[in-house]
């Protein structure tokens, strides 16, 4: 879209009585507000509106529609095409709305539209409390709730859309609404899966669990290890209880005190442990994973909160992810994820990741618009990288991945895990069936297709 100029005195009433800041190009705020994590992403918004509550939203959205400007809404930053900035349009920013409240007698926690997983871990924590979250403390919690949420505590407790009990957004008039399951229902129903398609989500009560307890297990092999490895680690969790969470991964051996030094700097294959209780407890759980002769080893209780930022990616590198599920894993399955991990980009903070679910998410609710719960195993090539000479390398070494894994596929996908992968692939996302209710939503409270940077589900009226 190309840049648009407003005008002074346009943007003047906007900033009369804004209780947030607006930034214009030229401010010198402008270019750290327009970046995001993705650092190929290189985009120049004519406004962005730092709101500071739902009314600067509401003033935000009606100011971007009187001035025909294209709508951006950024929370985290963190999805990988994007779209949380605009050229030329007006980005909604949401990040000062990152209030976390607990109220620990009904276990729930409201959040501002802004928040990020550290804001929920920390607040929650405090109190022994904790839900499924993002796999690092960084991601927003309003795109990553409403395409689902899925994070290590997910076989304990569920996704994250299936621990909300209440959202409040505001629509493409301007207008707030709150959703839940007896205020507007059906928009309610739209907001478990279906993204940002519907408004601006200005905050989110979610439903809270015990957590006195947490502990983890990083284990480290050579790559050529990998395939044994990985079939163990298929035979394990088949058996594992709802506890234990985690991920095989290959990845770069880090320079850390338990990684040896053969392996630093090296491609390696690792496989990460989570457990929902102590320590003492996991050891016994996961022993078998123990048994298989890793060269490196961090076993540790921890604050989920703390644990949360272990993984945290540093902002600046360039992004590409993809993500294929499946319906099952079978040995040829695992020697063809096996030998795609040779074409990452090493050394990188590039991850192959193979991810289990089954437990609380296989067993939640089959009416929500994430038909991808249902699958055992996932597998996420997540991208990063430096050199701009390695976007080709990287680009098809996801995709191929992904190629490599279609013959096992459940033929559904997490779409905060994607870019940009065209229409029949948002379609996959949510459901064929649930596509159509969805676009009906959508015609109900967006029939302009204001909000259409993400996953976007066009507005059709329900078939009579």
């Amino acid at each position: 879209m190309a840049s648009r100029e407003v005008s002074g005195a346009a943007v003047k009433g906007l900033r009369a009585g804004f209780a947030g800041e607006v930034i214009m190009p030229g401010d010198p705020a402008y270019d750290a507000h327009r970046s995001v994590f993705n650092a190929m992403i290189d985009r120049r918004p004519a406004v962005i509106a730092g709101c500071a509550n739902a009314e600067d939203v509401a003033r935000a959205v009606r100011f971007a529609r009187e001035h025909g400007l294209e709508v951006a809404v950024r929370g985290g930053g963190h999805g990988v095409a994007g779209r949380a900035v605009n050229d030329g349009g007006l980005v909604v920013d949401l990040r000062r709305m990152n209030a976390a409240t607990v109220d620990a007698g009904s276990r729930t926690v409201r959040l501002g539209g802004g928040a990020t997983m550290g804001d929920l871990d920390r607040a929650a924590g405090a109190h022994g409390l904790a839900t499924t979250g993002g796999r690092v403390s960084t991601t927003g919690v309003g795109g990553y709730t409403l395409g689902g949420g899925s994070g290590w505590l997910e076989r304990k407790y569920g996704l994250t859309c299936d621990n909300l009990e209440e959202v409040e957004l505001v629509t493409a008039v301007g207008e707030p609404v709150r959703a839940s399951a007896t205020e507007h229902p059906e928009l309610f129903w739209a907001l478990h899966g279906g993204g940002g398609n519907f408004g601006v989500a200005t905050s989110f009560t979610l439903r809270l669990h015990e957590l006195p307890a947490f502990s983890f297990g990083l284990l480290v092999w050579p790559s050529e290890a990998g395939p044994e490895v990985v079939r163990a680690y298929r035979d394990f969790m088949a058996a594992a209880p709802d506890d234990v969470g985690g991920g095989l991964l290959y990845l770069t051996g880090p320079a850390e005190e338990f990684v040896p030094d053969r392996l630093v700097g090296r491609l390696t294959c690792a496989c990460l442990l989570t457990y929902a209780g102590p320590l003492a407890v996991a050891r016994e759980v996961i022993a078998p994973m123990l048994r298989l002769g890793h060269e490196g080893e961090l076993l540790a209780d921890m604050p989920y909160a703390e644990f949360q930022c272990l993984l945290d990616a540093p902002p600046g590198y360039r992004n590409y992810w993809s993500a294929e599920y499946l319906a099952e894993l079978p040995d040829p399955a695992v020697q063809a994820f096996c030998t795609r991990a040779g074409d990452m980009v090493v050394p990188s903070p590039s991850q192959h990741l193979l991810l289990p679910q089954g437990g609380a998410v296989a067993r939640g609710a089959a009416d929500h618009p994430v038909p991808w719960r249902t699958a055992p195993w996932a597998v996420h090539p997540l991208g990063l990288w430096e050199d701009p000479a390695d976007d080709a390398r990287a680009r098809r070494w996801a995709r191929g991945l992904r190629d490599d894994m279609r013959p096992w596929s459940s033929g559904a996908v997490y779409l905060n895990f994607i870019g940009d992968e065209g229409g029949d692939r948002i379609v996959a996302g949510v459901g064929a069936d649930n596509h159509r209710r969805l676009a009906a939503v959508k015609a109900a409270y967006d029939p302009d297709n204001v909000f259409r940077l993400n996953h976007n589900i066009a507005p059709a009226p329900a078939a009579v």
